[in-house]
This record gives structure tokens, C-alpha cells and sequence, in this order.
């Protein structure tokens, strides 16, 4: 029996590169272990520019027919000057989901997938995307290190694994060692939001991750399911996989190719945050940009939530449940971003609007720069701040604004996510959330909208039905 790190590795990327998983092998191994190199990339650019000029040609071919034409046989080398600067700019992810512009030609870089199969074009250019499984990547000129395996989505590095096994005296902590000690942030490949947009740390029993590279002071965060599995109340850790490693669940589920898109797309973000610090004495504010990547138990109840919604329909009530510090506001951002553009199978918009409602004004302001943060057409979000009434809530909803944030006029809007308040407001769904006083005076009942009044002591009769579990309760 083989109990290497490289059968560790060759098993992760099997998967990887079957049809199931999604992707095209760069470079790895096949089933006889032979090494098989099917493209090179540039380690100084860190990039595989043959895969983004194939892909860019393939899903646009009139915008690289024209530019081509202007820059001739420099095309690709002033495409990749214009896809760095752009990335310096606005950062990687911003790339990635609006792509980029040079001598009035818009190229997209990705393309997600549509909400609707209304659009075979849409769907034609997803399905052309290509995701690329590489081993053994080197990133950097100055030295041979590699990373253990290195995926791209159109030739951009996106996701680094470092991957340990036990079996040979390693685990995830020396992985992350690793990160620490032997993958300098000052790399150009490191670069905040730059090449990488998540790092993860795993064995055969738990996964880590991160977002940024800083040396000694690299911070991660467990990406574990939890002993009993997500959502159900245990230690930490991940429970046995009788059908393989306890992690499989990282790159048959979460780095899947659907899934890794959808994270880029509707998942990650990057944030700008405000601090005061204190330095001898003297306190002053600095700006603090971070990159967003949500933990495991995040991605799963709102990949439970939409699959709930799309199956049951409008009409339900779903409880969830999170402890302190558990990502509450991007939970609520990531399920109100995706309600607001949910489709049933016969291609129909379940939802006319969602409405976040809160209690606190800092809380307000993260969940509106994290939905503004998304891809988004104009008018998507509407803000209802404290300078607003209730009488703005009502013109946002009859002008079909998709999503509306706002504070708590009143008070008493009732309480679904302890402190936070969350609701929505659909095409015939009863909204578990209102105030006699701030929305008396609104007309809500008359065309598809209906809204349900309750005080807060009806708490009870909204979350019944709901299977309760220690993260997550999605109602049945």
C-alpha cells in the first residue's frame, strides 16, 4: 500500500480531473504514475497565458479578432500588461468577475453560470471555462519551491493546497508551517488579492485556510464540517468517511468545479476596513483590506438554504442559527444576494424582493458594502439607512429594487437571527418579519406582495417547523 503524500495528492487530483470534478490536468500523474505535463506556465508571471488567450478566443471571438488585429503578434504580451495593471488597480477578484478592458475591447476573463437556461450563449461560455489542475507549481525564480497543487481557473492561480499526510509523520499544522516559514509574502505570486485567493492546510483529517500570506503572523482558520457533520451539534474536526479521507469533502464538494466558480462569483470578497491603532502613544486610523472566503459551515447553509427554497418554493420559514463570531452578517448577505436573482426549474423568478432588516447600524453598513461588493446590475441594492423612513422601503419595493438593506426604525422587528434581523419578501410569501408601528402605513397586500405583521413574542409560531441543529436550521 502506497501511503506517501504523492498518493495523498494523486487521489485529490483523480478526482480533480475527472468528469465529475471538472477539470483539465496540467500537470500531475496518471493512473500508472507517469508524469504528465499537458501545459507550462510562466513562473515569473505566474500565469498560464496560452490557457487565458485559448479560453478568451474561444468565448469572444470578435473582441480577440480586434485585438489581435490592432497589437499583431504582441496581443498576448500587451494582454498580460493590461490584465496586470488592471489587477494592481482593482484586485483580482474585481478581474475576475468583471474582466477587463484595453483600446475600447471589453474582455472577460470568466464567466459564471447563468441563473436561467434562457440564454444558451450564457450557458455555451460557462461550459467553456477551463479549470486546471496543476501539481508540484513552482511560483517563484528565486528558489525550486513548489506548491503541493496549484488550481487555475483560465490559466489565474486562484487556490493553493499544501497536503500532508500522516501516514508519513506530517499533518495540517506542519503545512501551515509551511505557509509560514517557507512561502514568503513578499512573493509576487502572495500578493493580497493579487495571483491566490485562498491557501489551504490539509491532511487526511482536517483542513485549514486563509486568505493572505504574512509570514510568522499568517492567521487560519479551521475549514472543518465538525465531528458529527455540518450543521449537527459535535466537537471539532471532521467525522469518518467510510468511503475515503474525512477531507474529501474539500475537493469533491467545495473545490468542485461548479462550486469553485460559484465561490468566486457569489462567495468571496474583498473588504476595506477601518482601525484605530495605537503606536507610541499616538492613535491613528488606518485602512485595512482583507480578502473574504467563507468558512464551511457559511458555505453549507446557504447552499442548504437555496436548495430548500428552490425545492419547497416561496411560503416557508428557515431559522438559522450561528454562534458569536460566526459570520452572521455574510451568512445573511451571501443568502440575500442569491435570493434576489433565485429561479425555479421553469426558468421563473421565485422572489420580487428581499429585505434585510437589522438593528444595528455598524451591522447595516458591513451587509450593504458585502452585497455591493458582488457582481450586481444598477438597482440590484437599495440602501435604507437612518437618514431614510419607511416610506423609502416602499418606494424601493414598488420600483423592483431586488434587495433593500435597512436599520430597524422602531425597534421591534422580529428576531430570527439572535441580535440581527432577517427577512424576505417575496411573490405571495408571507414575510416573518414586520412593526405596526414603521410599516403600518405601508400598502403591501395589493398586487403579488403580501407582508404577515407579528410582534416579536409570535417568535415561536415562525420558526415551527424548523429541525434545530447547533449551526444551522433550515426549515422543512
Amino acid at each position: 500500500m502506497d501511503k506517501s503524500e504523492k498518493r495523498f495528492e494523486r487521489d485529490i487530483e483523480s478526482f480533480l480531473i475527472s468528469p465529475e470534478g471538472g477539470y483539465t490536468q496540467f500537470c500531475g500523474q496518471d493512473a500508472e504514475g507517469n508524469w504528465v505535463h499537458t501545459r507550462q506556465h510562466d513562473v515569473p508571471k505566474c500565469i498560464y497565458m496560452d490557457v487565458l488567450c485559448e479560453f478568451i478566443a474561444k468565448t469572444q471571438p470578435k473582441e480577440w479578432a480586434k485585438y489581435t488585429k490592432y497589437y499583431g503578434a504582441s496581443a498576448t504580451d500587451k494582454l498580460y500588461h493590461r490584465l496586470e495593471t488592471t489587477i494592481t488597480n482593482q484586485g483580482l477578484l474585481y478581474v475576475l468577475r468583471n474582466g477587463i478592458e484595453d483600446m475600447g475591447c471589453k474582455l472577460k476573463v470568466c464567466f459564471f453560470k447563468p441563473e436561467s437556461d434562457l440564454n444558451p450563449l450564457a450557458t455555451e461560455r460557462y461550459e467553456a471555462n477551463i479549470l486546471g489542475c496543476t501539481r508540484q507549481f513552482r511560483y517563484s525564480t528565486a528558489n525550486t519551491n513548489t506548491i503541493d497543487m496549484v488550481l487555475s481557473v483560465n490559466g489565474i492561480p486562484v487556490v493553493a493546497l499544501e497536503l500532508k499526510n500522516q501516514l508519513t509523520g506530517q499533518d495540517y499544522i506542519c503545512a501551515i508551517n509551511q505557509y509560514k516559514s517557507d512561502r514568503s509574502s513578499k512573493e509576487f505570486a502572495f500578493r493580497l488579492n493579487h495571483r491566490f485567493l485562498v491557501y489551504f492546510a490539509v491532511d487526511l483529517y482536517e483542513a485549514w485556510m486563509t486568505t493572505q500570506l504574512a509570514d510568522g503572523k499568517t492567521r487560519f482558520l479551521p475549514f472543518n464540517q465538525g465531528s458529527n457533520g455540518a450543521g449537527v451539534t459535535g466537537g471539532a474536526g471532521n467525522p469518518q468517511n467510510p468511503n475515503g479521507y474525512a477531507t474529501s469533502y474539500l475537493w469533491e464538494e467545495v473545490l468542485q468545479r461548479d462550486s469553485l466558480l460559484d465561490l468566486i462569483h457569489r462567495f468571496i470578497s474583498f473588504a476595506k476596513e477601518k482601525e484605530e491603532v495605537v503606536k507610541n502613544g499616538v492613535s491613528k486610523t488606518v485602512t485595512k483590506e482583507k480578502m473574504i472566503f467563507p468558512r464551511y459551515h457559511q458555505y453549507d447553509v446557504v447552499r442548504k438554504i437555496m436548495a430548500a427554497v428552490k425545492h419547497n418554493g416561496v411560503g416557508q420559514n428557515y431559522l438559522i442559527q450561528h454562534s458569536a463570531g460566526s459570520g452572521k452578517s455574510n451568512s445573511i448577505a451571501w443568502i440575500a444576494y442569491r435570493l434576489a436573482s433565485v429561479h425555479d426549474a421553469e426558468n421563473n423568478g421565485l422572489f420580487d424582493s428581499v429585505i434585510v432588516v437589522t438593528n444595528r447600524v455598524v451591522l447595516d453598513s458591513q451587509l450593504q458594502d458585502t452585497i455591493n461588493s458582488f457582481e450586481h446590475q444598477v438597482g440590484l441594492v437599495e440602501p435604507i439607512d437612518d437618514k431614510k423612513n419607511s416610506r423609502s422601503l416602499a418606494e424601493a419595493i414598488t420600483e423592483n429594487k431586488r434587495t433593500s438593506v435597512g436599520v430597524d426604525f422602531n425597534g421591534n422587528y422580529l428576531l430570527i437571527l439572535e441580535t440581527e434581523l432577517f427577512g424576505i419578501l417575496g411573490s405571495c410569501m408571507n414575510v416573518t418579519l414586520c412593526n405596526d408601528n414603521a410599516l403600518a402605513e405601508l400598502d403591501l397586500t395589493c398586487g403579488t406582495y403580501q407582508l404577515a405583521c407579528a410582534a416579536a413574542c409570535d417568535i415561536a409560531r415562525l420558526t415551527a417547523g424548523c429541525v434545530y441543529a447547533d449551526r444551522t436550521c433550515v426549515g422543512s
